[in-house]
């Protein structure tokens, strides 16, 4: 766990610098840049989606089939060219596919509200669909290199780029767009060439320091076994990645691109509770591909623990950062964009107990049962599609409640992430008999509960930003202390111990 600790402060530190980027952007910047043609707005997310799902066919399972193999391959330099070949021929096979059924497709992708800004952003997304290949082939290589440098335990550089560069130089294109620099479509033009330079960075990156030479012989690897495990991840990460992207779609389809827009803006708010939990997983997952290496289930079931428990803590206390602070936090958007407090209630909800339950999906992955991840992902698609087609449309049985349109795609998500994630816990604990909850999960459940009521049952200034700083400082002041006095997360505590004995007395001395 020391390598995870190690690595994961740094990938933690990127993480959250990549939220302040997010934040900024996505509460900032976004609303105001695009206050004028929300539906812009909700036509990026649109084609992002898209792009995100479609590359999940091209690169057909081969950054997952990378991580899993390679501690067990010998030559390696077969097993990465494989790995690069694979998403050429997966993005032939799309684009293919694509143009035989053009016409159909993007009939498919044509709004069913017929008001004339949504008919406008069809003609636009109709006019640049083109991009999303171009983003389609740089989000596959991208995913490919960023599984090579896991797989050579360095998660930090990818993230690094992800986090820092692409989210920072995203505040910059929105600042040039709001300020009428640049047009909606050379922003669109030049977000999606970012793609490329991050491609060009982590080749650079990774091949100045590992020896890698091109080998097509393929013949001291066991290709087959390869491939077939990276169908078998593709059927099931497609699920997953068009479960992370239906909502969008269906909202897109069936209420149009501005609705999309204001979606966005309140499920970042939400979603920001994932945040620990990428910055664990990101490390967490060679090292869990070592482990089934050599069958050790007391090392994986250590991980599996300590991941739940500190993605619990750190996962809470931004949880609790966003809802305390909510109300005020909405009035500071455009009028259009305040309407999303369920949204985030559901998201946030949901995404709390998936960061509890730890890595359960890796664990999944890189067993000798990984076979069940596609058919839980499947299953998943299909709870989800069905959920977002029940509680988005008017008739919503729980349309009283306002549980309709993104309130209803918010709710429809989250109880797909809460019945997916009961399905793996009770799988692993089926096939391994491990499990994530300790004492010090409901310690975790105490200390998030009482430090919400003490600090929601407190009077605040009226002052919105004065209100929102006061709470912040007030939810740090409390929450920390009493997390580290209860000892909740052996390895906070040590952290936090090393700092201080290593960085804060010396100075102190001094």
């Amino acid at each position: 766990m020391g390598i995870v600790r190690k690595q994961s402060v740094k990938n933690s530190i990127y993480f959250y610098i990549g939220l302040m980027f997010g934040t900024v952007s996505t509460i900032i910047l976004y609303p105001n840049a695009f206050n004028e043609y929300p539906e812009h707005l909700g036509l990026l997310q649109i084609i992002v989606a898209y792009s995100i799902v479609i590359s999940t066919f091209s690169f057909l399972g081969a950054p997952k089939t990378l991580i899993r193999f390679f501690p067990k391959v010998k030559n390696k330099n077969q097993l990465i060219t494989l790995s690069f070949l694979i998403p050429v021929i997966g993005f032939l096979l799309v684009l293919l596919f694509y143009c035989l059924f053009k016409e159909s497709f993007l009939e498919f992708l044509k709004p069913a509200s017929t008001e004339i800004s949504e008919l406008r952003s069809y003609n636009l997304l109709k006019l640049n669909f083109h991009l999303v290949f171009f983003m389609v082939a740089f989000l596959s290589f991208f995913e490919v290199l960023s599984s090579l440098s896991r797989s050579l335990l360095n998660a930090t550089i990818p993230i690094f780029l992800r986090e820092f560069f692409l989210k920072g130089m995203n505040i910059l294109l929105l600042f040039l767009h709001w300020y009428n620099y640049i047009n909606f479509q050379t922003f669109l033009n030049m977000y999606i060439s970012l793609y490329l330079v991050m491609i060009i960075i982590l080749s650079i990156t990774i091949f100045r320091k590992f020896n890698y030479k091109i080998d097509f012989k393929f013949d001291e690897i066991e290709s087959k076994k390869l491939l077939l495990f990276g169908l078998y991840v593709l059927a099931g990460g497609a699920s997953a990645i068009l479960v992370s992207k239906v909502d969008i779609m269906m909202i897109g389809k069936l209420i149009g691109y501005k609705e999309v827009a204001f979606y966005t803006v309140a499920f970042f708010i939400g979603n920001v509770i994932r945040v620990p939990a990428r910055a664990i997983g990101s490390i967490a997952t060679p090292l869990i591909a070592k482990a089934w290496e050599k069958n050790n289930i007391k090392e994986i079931k250590e991980i599996y623990i300590k991941s739940s428990i500190n993605q619990l803590l750190f996962g809470g206390l931004i949880f609790l950062g966003v809802w305390l602070n909510i109300d005020d936090g909405l009035s500071l958007l455009p009028l259009k964009f305040q309407g999303g407090k369920l949204v985030v209630l559901f998201i946030a909800l949901s995404q709390l107990f998936n960061v509890m339950t730890g890595v359960n999906g890796v664990i999944i992955v890189n067993s000798k049962h990984y076979k069940f991840d596609l058919y839980a992902n499947f299953l998943l698609l299909c709870i989800t599609l069905y959920a977002n087609w029940i509680f988005i449309l008017e008739t919503s049985p729980l349309a009283n409640y306002d549980i309709v349109g993104i309130n209803g795609a918010a709710f429809a998500t989250a109880l797909s992430i809460l019945i997916f994630n009961i399905i793996k816990m009770i799988f692993i604990y089926r096939k391994m008999k491990i499990q994530p909850f300790t004492f010090n999960t409901l310690k975790s459940i105490i200390l998030i509960s009482i430090v919400y009521l003490f600090i929601s049952y407190i009077s605040f200034p009226e002052n919105v930003l004065y209100s929102l700083v006061l709470r912040f400082l007030l939810l740090f002041a409390l929450y920390i202390p009493l997390m580290l006095i209860f000892k909740i997360s052996e390895d906070v505590n040590k952290f936090v111990f090393e700092v201080w004995h290593n960085y804060v007395r010396k100075k102190l001395r001094y």
